[in-house]
């Protein structure tokens, strides 16, 4: 796919929210991984950088300073002007995209906001049907309020490695940006339902999306447990998630992973080992309720159950008795799966600069209007020029600008 189509690769559909222009303050990865969903959507996302860039372009590996791998995966979909808001000419132009936007996003902590005056009362006065999102580590009415956060560290709050540490002996934090991601995806709702409620009523407003909270709703729908009831009728945890032996199963020669949940499958699973008879089976795996309460005798049966074959020949065996399976992938094998190669997730994408790249683009399907990948993630700066006149700026006032250091230009 071309970043900017021709005649031999026609312009990808405009999607849902063509029309829709983002002002994005964002960076790392929680922000823009939002927006970038965003701007798979159609949207016109202005990614508002720093003269630095978003610290995510210097993260190894890559081609070229500035287009780290990680940012390169997080931006596409969207335009880049540098500003310096620490200057009053960059504030000024910020106010001026803003004025004609349809959701300004940040994930600035919300004391520097108000000491550049970019707070939410400060954007709806210049716009009053603006959706003003932030994306917070923590609610502003609590304790923690004005904290710094990280991925690593909501993951902490959030118990997610002391749930890894009761199975492994050891806490770790997700070998994935948990945390970002997720209240990203939470993000995005947030403020499609904002722009829907706009539509009806003609109302802008300020949100909210704290990731401490967000993640702690996450865990916690999994893991109230005993603690649902008051009083409590036991400890908190889902008994499932934390059995030692819930985890890929080893087999004769490799690994599979496989679920074998409801009476139905289970009883196909009997009758495939020659069990079918009850009586010739423990007790605590002969109905569903006798297994949810004895899930670590269950885990570990079927763990040692399957040590006695191939994986291929589990593989058959499953597929026969209609069973939940699946291989053990690693990265390479996720990247080069065939389902995925069929249904064209993994896409290439030609940059000016950094060649061709593959990316992981938009997952649903649309029968009317799809998502798409229309332009490759912008260097430093690339349409900062661009992106001042269609907000009405003359040339001399964006000549000012730039010889006042508060638009930065990118290098050649």
């Amino acid at each position: 796919m071309s970043g900017t189509p021709t005649k031999e690769t026609p312009s990808p559909p405009a999607g849902p929210l063509a029309g829709v222009r983002i002002i994005d303050l964002t960076s790392v990865m929680m922000g823009p991984y939002a927006t970038m969903i965003l701007g798979d959507y159609g949207a016109d996302v202005i990614k508002v950088e720093s003269p630095d860039g978003d610290v995510m372009r210097h993260a190894a590996p890559m081609r070229h300073p500035a287009m780290g791998a990680m940012y390169l995966q997080g931006n596409r979909n969207k335009r880049s002007i540098v500003l310096d808001l620490k200057k009053a000419g960059g504030r000024t132009a910020l106010l001026r995209l803003a004025s004609s936007a349809d959701v300004f996003v940040h994930n600035v902590r919300p004391a520097a906001m108000a000491r550049l005056k970019l707070g939410a009362d400060d954007l709806l006065a210049v716009n009053s049907k603006l959706i003003y999102a932030s994306l917070h580590g923590f609610g502003e009415t609590g304790p923690y309020a004005g904290r710094p956060a990280y991925d690593d560290l909501i993951q902490g709050l959030t118990a997610l490695p002391a749930l890894t540490g009761t199975i492994t002996g050891e806490p770790r934090y997700s070998p994935a940006t948990m945390a970002d991601r997720i209240v990203g995806l939470n993000a995005v709702h947030a403020i499609l339902a904002a722009l829907f409620h706009r539509e009806r009523t003609a109302e802008g407003q300020a949100i909210e999306i704290p990731m401490f909270e967000t993640m702690a709703q996450f865990v916690l729908g999994d893991h109230m447990a005993g603690r649902s009831f008051e009083p409590p009728i036991g400890p908190p945890g889902y008994s499932r998630l934390l059995s030692p032996d819930r985890r890929p199963y080893q087999t004769s020669n490799g690994y599979i992973c496989a679920l074998v949940y409801s009476d139905k499958q289970w009883n196909a699973f009997f009758a495939k080992i020659g069990l079918a008879n009850g009586a010739d089976r423990d007790p605590r795996l002969n109905s569903i309720s006798a297994r949810t309460r004895n899930y670590d005798f269950v885990y570990d049966w079927f763990s040692q159950m399957m040590k006695t074959r191939t994986t291929a020949e589990w593989m058959s065996f499953f597929a026969e008795a209609d069973i939940p399976h699946a291989p053990l992938h690693d990265l390479d094998g996720l990247i080069d799966d065939p389902h995925l190669a069929a249904v064209g997730l993994i896409q290439s994408l030609e940059h000016p600069t950094e060649g061709t790249l593959r990316v992981a683009g938009p997952a649903a399907t649309w029968s009317k209007t799809p998502p798409s990948i229309r332009s490759y993630p912008p260097r430093l700066g690339e349409h900062g020029e661009e992106i001042l006149r269609e907000a009405g700026l003359a040339e001399a006032e964006i000549a000012s600008l730039v010889a006042d250091g508060a638009l930065v230009m990118p290098e050649n």
